[in-house]
């Protein structure tokens, strides 16, 4: 009954990952639909085709090899240098190995950060900063992989890498709507000294524009905000999915020297709580130390 509640709990958290991407889904549409528009002026090509084409080419993202050529550098990050991957190897086999995969199927990158941080994207990278990776013991570092592998094992990932592409036309087309904004309150100011008539078409140009783009910039907001929310759930679920893997004490360890460091543990109102895009250093080991004395749970 245990294991059947767990692999619910499971498919229910991959479906929740998912909501802020349906969420984003109809404005990515209508943000490609426009930018189809003058397009299709040049090219005589169906709308459809270049969705189908945008959607298409997100599909790279989960690619292997794009992602260690291109998704790793556009990160930031590095291949491991001799000394970091002397301490980090030996440990993510040790992970790996607990969950009956070979450590090659993912790889993992270094960030130069000096933040304690570690994050998986895509379908294959796990990121780790430099500073942690030096910071951390080898138990607590052991921990992080951990819980980051978890993340991809729970397809996670998966759901905040098409938000992400998805969300990317509709970023486009906000940026470039404040610009024409701008330009058409330039154009009434500086033209409009000489006619009023003019005058009013930018303004009411400007304030039209300035409209369209405020309807992307609330999208993408509520859309973070959404994910930012079931991003909570997620590491909530990576954390027990990496106490059943065996390394709850690690992980534990590695959120107590977040604390001890003074990051992640401060308390936030709600208003914080809701734009941050992980719990509370202090919560998740409250929750790791309960999950170690009652596993059913």
């Amino acid at each position: 009954m245990a294991q059947q509640d767990g692999s619910r709990r499971v498919e229910v958290a991959a479906l929740w990952a998912f909501v802020p991407v349906v969420a984003m889904a109809p404005f990515s549409m209508l943000a490609i639909a426009i930018m189809w528009l003058p397009m299709r002026l040049v090219i005589d090509v169906s709308y459809w085709w270049v969705l189908l084409a945008f959607l298409a080419t997100g599909l790279l993202l989960f690619v292997r090899p794009f992602q260690v050529s291109v998704l790793t550098p556009i990160l930031g990050a590095r291949r491991p240098e001799p000394d970091e991957a002397a301490r980090i190897e030996p440990l993510w086999a040790e992970v790996a190995q607990a969950t009956g995969l070979p450590p090659t199927r993912y790889v993992v990158r270094m960030l130069p950060s000096d933040e304690l941080n570690a994050f998986a994207c895509g379908g294959h990278l796990v990121v780790v900063t430099t500073f942690a990776a030096r910071e951390l013991s080898p138990t607590q570092l052991r921990g992080v992989l951990a819980h980051e592998l978890s993340h991809h094992l729970g397809m996670h990932t998966v759901a905040i890498t098409v938000g992400h592409w998805l969300s990317a036309p509709v970023v486009v087309l906000a940026r470039v709507g404040f610009y024409l904004e701008n330009v058409a309150h330039a154009a009434a100011t500086t033209f409009g000294r000489r006619s009023p008539s003019i005058r009013v078409i930018g303004q009411f140009t400007a304030g039209v524009i300035r409209a369209l783009s405020w309807i992307f910039t609330a999208a993408l907001r509520a859309s973070d905000a959404l994910g930012n929310v079931v991003g909570h759930s997620l590491e909530f679920e990576a954390d027990r999915r990496a106490v059943r893997m065996g390394f709850g004490p690690e992980l534990a360890g590695a959120l107590r020297h977040v604390l001890a460091i003074g990051s992640g543990g401060r308390p936030i109102g709600w208003r914080a709580r809701l734009a941050a895009s992980h719990p509370a250093a202090r919560t998740r080991v409250a929750r790791i130390e309960a999950l170690q004395r009652h596993p059913a749970r």
